[in-house]
């Protein structure tokens, strides 16, 4: 038989699935261009060149590229498989990189749409309805924006519907073949997400639940052995899709349980309109909440149907929840989100940026609206009935795809009317939009069609993630390498999103997305900068070192003639104490929310045991180079200040070499990738052998002290002092060692928690007991 014929039968067949697919496909194929790179797209494609380096023989070695995070032991069997296409394709501009992963992710998710197809089908027998439930599943707002660019959530959603698809067909089969078939989905589905470990356990209580029913021992031997090689799958799967655990598979695994219980990554949310801190753990009416004004609301009516008529049927025969069959599945698909609902809020759940982490409810939740749907259209039903069923299903798709298309390409901020919209700001003012970074590309897009033409310059160009990189090369390089201003150039300056414009902003607020959500300040920056530089030279100034320091009312001027590029990667520390110490800071000033992010409060934070509130900064997050010379501006507080201490923060590598000589002569308190002693007040880090990468990251120390009332009101609630600092602040290499140090606070400490981090990311951490337990 050629292949031709099962080629026909299946365009025969289901034709209207390849229709529906390659509407999608064309979809995606026009849209993406338009999105952004991901937050944490630098870490997962690491995750993959790892993998691939260790298989490869490098052993050790690749993996202390992650630094000894959870990372290693998260989703490498989904990132390997994108850096082998990668090498194979020959990828190697920023651009086409991005672009090439963003179209595997989405065809992957695409696929997840054919297997919820396939599972509707196969419940229900209905082709009408399975290509409803497979458009409700792909045309979710936000997770359509993530199918793109999201290479952690996505991967497990498509993996776990695939899972449930394999779990129906196991206990309708009920071969040992298909229950091992079974345990490999989902052995590849734990190895993405610890989380996959649940499917794994209903499989087995399900698998239980059959022992009683039959009579005779060769069925429940056969029941057993089906059971026992979906363990065996699923473990030998895990395994051999995690490369790591071959060296040391006991310690190895003993290792990723650690790592995947510590919670690592914290982050802030905003949820009806208060900050709360992840590891805080969520409320109880987090997931409803998030799940329910994110979804689009025919979806939302059309699962609960389809729950509550499950639910109705399992009161009316309650022996059939037993039994293998679809009401037994179905009562699997609720108990899934109402048990991770209530889990994460038990354990305390370190769950951020919305309910992404969930992502993999949605897989559910779409195939109890397709209960729903096919309980309302029965044939016994009354015809306005089923033809309302009907119609509702469609309206959900229609809306939606309206939505998605009035809002593109920031679907990711998708509300539905539960949410109070009448006003621009009310749903960003309640609930946390700008989570996953990719709508900097708009901004960029945005200045790109400004200014078709001549140099763009971003003093802070979005590194995280680093949205110029998916730019075409020519465009890309007017952002990157364009620090250099001439007067007559109409260029930009821009600060990150999250941190205060500069005060006055000439131009206003740029604003890119919707719900008037300020990704960035632009500003002229010779209109800014060089007025503010003819008021510094008409003063003398407060200090001259690196750079010359003026006072202009509210602002502080920073100028150098005849600067270097080095000159703008420079630390420059600003520390204001104020006339009255009553006036410091007791929380965050307007547009940082308590604790949202620490690597923007740092400069901000009133700084508990030193009396000053610092405003330490890298020179060009707030300055330029204009005709040759370095100009930067730092705003100051409001209150009367006493006193100014500034300058230029290097640490001369002798100064650093003396201290880390000085505490290698006591044993150190903990070692990692960098180990750290503790010298009087002083934390030293060191690193033998390092290149200057290995200190890029930044360095975080949350400092508990004895008596928590020494801390500010808005670190209270944390219970710890936050003190990171960057390695160029405080550090420097010295004959090859990367050695940093930094000042404790002088009230008694209990304990100390520090580490590095990268776009969010903790890459390695330990926890540091006081060595006079104060």
């Amino acid at each position: 038989m050629s292949v031709a014929s099962p080629l026909r039968r299946l365009a025969t067949a289901h034709w209207p699935l390849l229709a529906v697919c390659a509407l999608f496909l064309l979809a995606g194929a026009l849209v993406v261009d338009d999105y952004g790179v991901g937050l944490d797209e630098t870490v997962q494609r690491r995750i993959g060149n790892v993998a691939l380096d260790y298989l490869a023989g490098d052993g050790e070695r690749a993996l202390e590229r992650l630094l000894v995070p959870h990372n290693r032991y998260y989703g490498a069997a989904f990132e390997a498989p994108l850096a082998l296409a990668e090498r194979i394709l020959g990828l190697e501009d920023s651009r086409t990189v991005h672009l090439g992963r963003h179209v595997l992710t989405h065809l992957f998710f695409l696929f997840g749409g054919i297997v919820c197809y396939l599972l509707v089908l196969r419940v229900f027998g209905g082709r009408s309805l399975a290509l409803i439930a497979m458009a409700l599943f792909l045309l979710h707002p936000a997770i359509y924006v993530h199918s793109f660019l999201n290479t952690k959530d996505i991967p497990f959603l498509v993996m776990f519907m695939l899972a449930l698809y394999l779990i129906h067909r196991a206990f309708r089969r009920d071969t040992l073949g298909a229950f091992l078939l079974c345990g490999a989905s989902i052995g590849l589905l734990v190895n993405l997400r610890v989380t996959g470990v649940a499917l794994f356990a209903a499989v087995l209580v399900l698998r239980a639940l059959d022992l009683p029913v039959p009579s005779d021992g060769v069925a429940r031997r056969r029941i057993l052995l089906a059971g026992g090689g979906f363990a065996l799958a699923a473990i030998l799967t895990y395994y051999g899709t995690l490369p790591v655990l071959w060296t040391d598979p006991p310690g190895r695994f003993a290792e990723a349980l650690e790592v995947l219980g510590s919670r690592p990554s914290p982050g802030f949310n905003l949820f009806r309109g208060e900050w709360l801190y992840s590891r805080d753990g969520p409320p109880f009416d987090y997931v409803p909440v998030w799940v329910g004004i994110t979804t689009p609301p025919a979806t939302l009516l059309l699962a609960l149907a389809g729950a509550v008529a499950l639910a109705w049927r399992g009161r009316q025969r309650p022996r059939d929840l037993l039994r293998n069959g679809p009401l037994r599945f179905g009562m699997l698909l609720i108990a899934l989100p109402v048990i991770t609902a209530v889990a994460v809020v038990v354990i305390e759940g370190n769950i951020y940026n919305g309910w992404r982490h969930l992502y993999f409810l949605h897989a559910p939740l779409i195939l109890l609206a397709a209960f729903g749907v096919h309980w309302l259209a029965r044939p016994r039903r009354e015809r306005w009935m089923r033809f309302g069923a009907y119609a509702l299903a469609g309206m959900a798709v229609a809306v939606t795809v309206v939505s998605m298309a009035r809002i593109h390409p920031h679907q990711d901020r998708y509300f539905n009317a539960l949410v109070d919209r009448t006003t621009p700001e009310r749903p960003g003012a309640r609930y946390a939009m700008y989570f996953w970074s990719q709508s900097g590309r708009a901004v960029l897009d945005d200045i790109r069609a400004d200014h078709p033409s001549g140099p763009l310059f971003l003093a802070a160009v979005p590194k995280d993630p680093p949205n110029e990189r998916i730019l075409p090369p020519d465009d890309r390089e007017r952002f990157t390498d364009t620090r250099d201003f001439r007067s007559g150039e109409r260029n930009f300056y821009a600060l990150r999103g999250g941190q205060p414009c500069p005060a006055p902003v000439p131009d206003g607020a740029y604003v890119a997305g919707i719900y008037a959500s300020t990704l960035y300040c632009i500003v002229d920056p010779l209109a800014y900068f060089g007025g503010l530089r003819r008021e510094a030279l008409a003063a003398d100034p407060l200090d001259r070192s690196r750079f010359d320091a003026y006072r202009v009312g509210k602002v502080m001027v920073y100028l150098r003639d005849g600067c270097s590029p080095d000159d703008l990667d420079a630390r420059v520390f600003l520390h204001v104490h104020p006339a009255d110490p009553a006036d410091l800071p007791a929380d965050l000033p307007a547009g940082f929310p308590a604790g949202i992010s620490t690597h923007f409060s740092e400069r901000w934070r009133h700084r508990t045991g030193f009396a000053f509130e610092n405003r330490d900064f890298v020179f060009s997050d707030f300055g330029a180079r204009i005709d040759g010379n370095c100009v930067a501006v730092a705003r100051l507080p409001d209150y009367a200040i006493a006193s100014i201490r500034t300058g230029h923060r290097a640490p001369e590598p002798e100064t650093i070499g003396a201290a880390w000589r000085a505490a290698a002569e006591s044993a150190p308190l903990a070692r990692s990738f960098f180990t750290v002693w503790l010298d009087g007040r002083e934390l030293v880090y060191a690193r033998e052998t390092c290149a200057p990468e290995d200190a890029a990251a930044r360095f975080f120390i949350h400092v508990y002290p004895g008596d928590e009332d020494v801390l500010p009101d808005y670190r209270r609630r944390h219970g710890f002092d936050n003190h990171d600092f960057a390695f160029a602040e405080r550090g420097a290499i010295v004959k090859g060692a990367c050695i940093a140090t930094a000042l404790l606070p002088a009230y008694p400490i209990a304990r100390i928690h520090t580490g590095q981090y990268d776009a969010g990311e903790r890459l390695w951490e330990v926890e540091i007991v006081h060595p006079q337990g104060e």
